[in-house]
């Protein structure tokens, strides 16, 4: 019982991690553009590369934590975290601030795909409480960095230590990772880890591409909102300050959702309900914000839609999955694929900016993307036997 409680705080310290390094960034956008002489699209990148190296490296990740124990390689990949946001302390440079991006992305991405093995492995009946326990942390930290990286620029009168001011936690959850997980498994993660080996992305697996879609688009909204949703809400004429405040809404409001999700998933267990419940409450928040009704209700619904749709898009892969290393290798292809889709969102918003001047024609875009989201999702959670039909005429009209 104590060494699951120590697991518990463990992994909620370490899914804290998560988010700072990119929610710490948008309140100081200003700030950050104009001491270094970014465009829109270039400090875009600040949100969009962590994210694509989300994409990136999280097949590695499964590689990984195959060949050197799951829970060994997250301990590490925290540190890699605090490494690369010490190095914003000295971020004169846009180059050097875009390369500390580059790091945390790595260690951020090394992370994700790999709780979720840790949570079938460690926790495998209480999947839904552990991913609102992961969800519940990771939303703090981006609710944490979201809220406080404003005052802290400025109480130390310097966005570079504010930046920087989050590896403190980094570090912290490192050491208490070695001693609350490391120490107690003794080994046991190297003695599972050929297993892992074994458990190859399903690249062929028709299910497994709609899971991808859906968690894509899903992160493509999320991680546009996180980056420029501020700055939708000054261009609407209201003050920085009130601005940060809506951004703050949107990712605390996600903590209770995610409290509350796995009561309500007991209580109606349909994937494809609250998926569709908090699709309709993203796209009716987008829609309160483009007829610039006050902006904090419209962040509060977007937050409430992201929240959910964000905590079932983890879940559906550890679903499909039949132990630790295969939900780590299914979400580890979810995750792959559909951060590369995710990062092209703040991208994208930050050409359409620079090119228009305004917020108005992304925003018309971004409910399409919504709208094509619901779709996707309403395919994902199909029937199994009617998804792996389609999956095998997906693999059969491949080899044909």
């Amino acid at each position: 019982m104590r060494k699951n409680v120590l697991m518990v705080i463990a992994l909620f310290l370490a899914s804290l991690n998560l988010r700072p390094a990119i929610n710490s960034i948008a309140p100081l956008l200003d700030s950050i553009r104009a001491e270094l002489g970014m465009s829109a699209a270039l400090a875009s990148l600040l949100t969009s590369i962590p994210v694509l190296c989300m994409g990136i490296f999280s097949p590695i990740a499964v590689k990984a934590g195959g060949k050197w124990g799951i829970e060994r390689v997250k301990g590490f990949s925290l540190l890699v975290i605090g490494v690369g946001t010490v190095i914003r302390l000295f971020a004169n440079t846009a180059s050097l601030l875009l390369i500390s991006a580059f790091i945390t992305g790595i260690g951020i991405a090394f992370i994700g795909p790999l709780l979720s093995g840790f949570i079938k492995r460690h926790f495998p009946g209480h999947v839904p409480a552990m991913i609102a326990v992961y969800t519940v942390a990771l939303t703090m930290g981006a609710a944490f960095g979201s809220a406080l990286s404003a005052p802290l620029q400025r109480s130390l009168r310097s966005w570079q230590q504010s930046l920087a001011f989050w590896a403190i936690i980094a570090f912290v959850a490192a050491i208490v990772w070695w001693l609350f997980v490391n120490r107690q498994i003794k080994g046991s993660a190297h003695t599972a880890a050929p297993a892992g080996t074994n458990a190859r992305l399903p690249w062929g697996n028709g299910k497994a591409w709609i899971l991808t879609v859906s968690f894509g688009l899903m992160a493509m909204l999320f991680y546009s909102f996180t980056a420029w949703l501020p700055q939708m809400i000054q261009g609407m004429g209201y003050a920085k300050t009130y601005a940060a405040t809506c951004l703050t809404v949107f990712v605390v409001i996600q903590i209770p959702v995610s409290l509350a999700l796995p009561i309500l998933l007991k209580r109606f267990p349909s994937r494809r309900l609250w998926l569709i419940v908090s699709g309709s409450l993203e796209l009716a928040g987008l829609l309160l914000l483009a007829l610039h009704a006050e902006p904090w209700v419209a962040s509060a619904s977007i937050g409430i839609g992201a929240g959910g749709l964000f905590s079932i898009n983890l879940l559906l892969p550890i679903d499909a999955a039949n132990n630790a290393h295969e939900a780590a290798a299914w979400s580890a292809m979810v995750q792959s694929a559909g951060y590369v889709i995710g990062a092209t969102g703040p991208i994208l918003l930050g050409w359409i900016h620079d090119a228009t001047g305004s917020f108005v024609y992304a925003m018309a875009g971004m409910g399409v993307i919504i709208v094509l989201m619901m779709a996707v999702q309403f395919a994902a959670t199909a029937p199994k036997s009617r998804v792996q039909d389609d999956g095998a005429r997906m693999i059969g009209a491949k080899a044909r």
